[in-house]
This record gives structure tokens, sequence and C-alpha cells, in this order.
């Protein structure tokens, strides 16, 4: 359960499942686009829950009692739905929104259950204020649940949710760690569609522009985030490309230096660009970072600023201060990022990222390791 950075990399692994003759059922929101994500490598998709677009993707953010509601329905959900997708299989691993009520699934089917993460922060180790609030969250809905199969209460539902050895699906370069995890390198679908026309003729027209994306913040990027991008573009000499994304941003006028573009190969687009702007998601981060794209990270939610943080430290981009830039701020940033020092240090870094992850899980998941 979540958005596409978290549907993606479970898309990148059934592919390399599927690469290596297992059958593979992926559980996941039943948007469009994912749907159209999981077609592209042939694993079908369950639906489980709700659209997540209709979640995260209005005018607001969810409210603590939206949260709550949210947390009763997926468990319920997992009980159910999962439990029948999981009839006849070896393993199951869980990812993505606290997958709590995964775990007894694989007990009662006796299969082996994984949990992976993308993102350690706020995962391992984590603030005692953080397992309160998961508890708050999962743990009434789900020892009713247990009850009902006839299985004990859980004290704490994120040590029983994520294992003792938990798999962690991020690149060593971005995300070094010393915890107790297996770490498998990010989870990358590997993609060779073309991009479209109109952004091929844009982009050979001129000089490198800055690719502009904020993914499904719909509910938490400024109303201006797309003005202030392309202006702050704009003052650095420079051509757009603006990502619609949930937020559904546009142009701000008919100007023939801004392109907009909805979901594309990022993969080959970000190699084309002289810089990536964008939220700071796990995904983009580490597809940016492949690229050998400076970025400029505006973090808005989560574990994004700690992403933020990471591309400042390794010198292959800035972290912008605060989640809601001016012109002058995020043109600042853009400066930084557009010297050559920036960029060069970009490319080193991509040689280091990688590629292999998916393969590496799915390997261990065959093997049983």
């Amino acid at each position: 359960m979540g958005s596409r950075g978290d549907v993606e990399p479970v898309a990148g692994l059934a592919a390399a499942l599927r690469d290596l003759g297992a059958e593979v059922r992926v559980c996941a929101p039943p948007d469009e686009d994912f749907e159209k994500l999981l077609a592209r490598v042939g694993a079908p998709l369950v639906p489980l829950g709700p659209k997540v677009r209709s979640v995260v993707g209005g005018e607001k953010p969810p409210t603590a009692e939206d949260a709550l509601r949210f947390a009763r329905e997926l468990v319920a959900a997992r009980f159910t739905t999962l439990a029948t997708a999981a009839e006849g299989c070896d393993a199951l691993l869980a990812t993505g929104l606290m997958p709590a009520g995964a775990r007894e699934v694989a007990e009662r089917l006796g299969i082996r259950y994984v949990y992976a993460f993308f993102q350690p922060f706020g995962h391992i180790p984590r603030s005692e204020q953080a397992a309160q609030r998961v508890n708050a969250l999962y743990r009434d809905v789900l020892n009713s649940h247990r009850a009902e199969s006839g299985l004990p209460p859980v004290e704490d539902v994120s040590d029983h949710v994520f294992t003792d050895k938990p798999w962690f699906a991020a690149d060593p370069t971005l995300c070094p760690t010393d915890l107790d995890v297996v770490q498998t390198g990010a989870w990358v679908l590997p993609d060779d569609r073309p991009l479209p026309d109109g952004l091929e003729a844009f982009l050979g027209a001129g000089t490198p522009p800055v690719y502009v994306g904020f993914g499904s913040m719909a509910s938490y990027v400024s109303k201006d985030i797309a003005r202030v991008s392309i202006e702050a573009v704009r003052a650095q000499g420079r051509r757009v490309v603006l990502a619609r994304g949930w937020a559904g941003l546009t142009t701000i006028d008919d100007a023939e230096d801004c392109f907009v573009v909805g979901e594309v190969n990022q993969q080959a687009l970000f190699r084309r660009v002289a810089a990536v702007v964008h939220h700071g998601g796990a995904g983009t981060t580490t597809t940016a970072a492949r690229a050998g794209a400076p970025q400029v990270v505006v973090p808005q939610i989560g574990d994004q600023p700690d992403w933020a943080a990471r591309v400042a430290e390794l010198g292959i981009g800035v972290a912008h201060d605060g989640p809601t830039p001016t012109v002058e701020s995020l043109s600042a940033a853009l400066a930084t990022a557009l010297t050559p020092h920036t960029r060069g240090h970009s490319i080193a870094v991509a040689s280091t990222i990688r590629s292999d992850g998916a393969v590496v899980a799915a390997k261990l998941l065959i093997d049983g390791s």
C-alpha cells in the first residue's frame, strides 16, 4: 500500500522474479497508474484497499481521523483480500505503508514472511514516539483480527511487522547503513520505453532543460509551486520540463520554454536534463542519482528531508531549506546544482549506484535465504 514510489519497486522485484521463472501476484491499490505499471511486467494486480490517489490526492492532507479509519480498513483488507491472493504461494513479501496483518496471513498459510522497506528513516531504529503512534493506529484492530484467528495479541506492532531481519531495498551508496538488515540494493524496474515525440522534439530544440516534478505530493506542495519553479528555472536561463504529477501542475503562460509531461520514462529523461527538482522520494532520488543528474530536493514529508540531506552530503545536489520555496530560494539552489562541480560529482556517484537490487532480492526469495 502506497503511492508510485512504493509500487514501482515491487514491480521491479516482480519482473526479476518472473525472469527467474517464478509466478508472482502483486496486491496493490487499484489505481489505473499501478495497473498499467504492473501490466508492463506481466504481473496481475490484485486490488487491495481504495485507490491511493483518492486518499492523498486531495487538496488537504489526510487528518488523524482519516488515518485511523484508513488503518482499520487496510488491516481488514489484508485478512481477506491478501489471504485469498496468497493461497498456493510459497512466500509473502510485504512492504509499503505499515502492512499490519500481512504476517498473520503468512502464519495462517504456513508460508515464509519477509518485510522489506525502501528507506530507513522512521523504521529502524525507531523512537518511542513513533512506536506509540503506530500502536495507536494499528494495535487494537490488528489484535482484534488476531483473536478471531486464534492468535495471541501483539504488544508492539512495528517489531512484529518488521521482524528481526528485515530487507532494506536501498542503494548502499545513497543510503549506507550499519543496521542489522539484509540490504539488497534498490529495486529498479528497467524502463526501455521511448520518450514521447513531442518531448523528444523539445529536448532537441535547445540546451538541456531542468526537470521539475513532485510526484504524488498533491496534498502537500504549495499552490504556487508551478509558478515558483518555472520562474526560478527561467532565472537561471534554462528551459523547463514540468511533470503534472498528482498535483496537476501546468504552465503559467504560453511561452515555448516550458513542456508539460505526464508519466514518462524518467530513467531516459533524467539522463538528458541539466538538473532534477523534486520532492525527495526514494525512487526519484535514486533514478536521478543513477542518471548522473544534479538534484535540488524540496522535501515535503516523511523521509524526504533525510534524502535531501544525503543528496547534499554526497555533493550531487542541493537540499532546499523547507518545503515552500520562493523564486529566490529555488533559483539560488539551482545556481549551485547547475555548476560543473555538482555535475562532476553527480556523474562520479552515478557510476557507483547498483542496478541489481531487484535481482538480488528475487534470488534470496527463491533460494529461501
